[in-house]
């Protein structure tokens, strides 16, 4: 009786593997490129962690070895987690700040107005590239063209690049400086926004401010979390940029964690250490962003959901 039972059940169960068996052909390239390509090395880099490797050897099983040297007896980790953390703590606001500035500057329905947007944007599209990070070390070095420029105003400028108290300053500014991204996010969500809101809010006697405070903000909460998010697993992986402009100098004021792996892994061949790096990376970005998830129901409005009863 079981078996008469449980015969349709297995019947449809085939039949619905059949009828999905061409879904699974289209996406077995991709789904081949994720296990080979993302998922074997992630494991692997993991397994390595845990070795001493330096490619050119089989990698020998270790144990904790690399995270408590990490943790108990390397002075450079605490010194670049600290540079890397000051680094996100001053570029990440100002970044988000300067790209709702300009987004709430060009949401205007103007002629010429997608010209300026493209300007813009333009610096993001080459990102953190060699060639953006050589320009600014050419006009943050001692002859180049910001000191060239303060000249002309009787002021004597200084080698902002090679000096430990502004060269972290400098690589800053060429993060905030590339927001044409966020700011674009930004606009998007800023169009999002119900024009009856602001109607309403100007015949109830709201300014500007007030207005910007209580809808604007508000309303695009989402997209400033979602900037947020992206912000912050970006800004701790930097490297091109204190890698090209001051190689980590000087005195290692711009030694950034994602430069310190990278001479870990292609500089010592510590692959092993540099993976214990990397797991410390992922861990820390995974920290950060679960509490800025806990957090957010403090401050993001979801229209869905009614608002935050708070």
């Amino acid at each position: 009786m079981n078996t008469i039972a449980e015969a349709p059940v297995r019947k449809s169960k085939k039949n619905l593997f059949s009828n999905h068996l061409e879904g699974y052909i289209f996406i077995s390239p991709w789904l081949l490129g994720f296990l080979l390509l993302t998922v074997w090395p992630i494991g692997r880099s993991f397994y390595l962690s845990f070795t001493e490797y330096s490619l050119l050897e089989e990698p020998v099983w270790a144990g904790l070895d690399n995270y408590t040297e990490i943790f108990f007896k390397d002075n450079l980790f605490t010194k670049s987690l600290g540079v890397t953390f000051t680094f996100v703590l001053f570029s990440l606001p100002l970044k988000l700040f300067f790209s709702l500035m300009v987004a709430l500057l060009i949401n205007k329905s103007l002629k010429g107005m997608n010209v300026y947007r493209t300007a813009i944007y333009f610096p993001s599209l080459i990102g953190s590239s060699v060639a953006v990070s050589i320009l600014w070390r050419n006009l943050f070095g001692l002859d180049g063209y910001v000191n060239q420029i303060l000249s002309w105003f009787g002021v004597q400028g200084k080698a902002w690049i090679a000096n430990p108290d502004t060269s972290l300053g400098t690589i800053i500014l060429l993060n905030v400086w590339q927001f044409g991204s966020t700011m674009v996010i930004f606009l998007a969500g800023l169009r999002q926004i119900p024009k009856d809101l602001y109607e309403s809010a100007s015949v109830d006697g709201a300014g500007k401010i007030r207005q910007f405070f209580h809808i604007t903000l508000p309303m695009l909460s989402p997209v400033m979390f979602f900037n947020l998010i992206l912000g912050i697993i970006g800004s701790f992986q930097t490297f091109t940029s204190a890698f090209i402009i001051t190689a980590g100098g000087p005195a290692n004021s711009t030694y950034m964690y994602a430069f310190y792996l990278y001479e870990k892994a292609f500089k010592h061949y510590q692959m092993g250490y540099a993976s214990a790096l990397a797991w410390i990376l992922l861990v820390i970005i995974a920290i950060m962003t679960g509490l800025n998830f806990l957090a957010s129901k403090y401050w993001v409005f979801y229209e869905s959901e009614g608002g935050n009863d708070k």
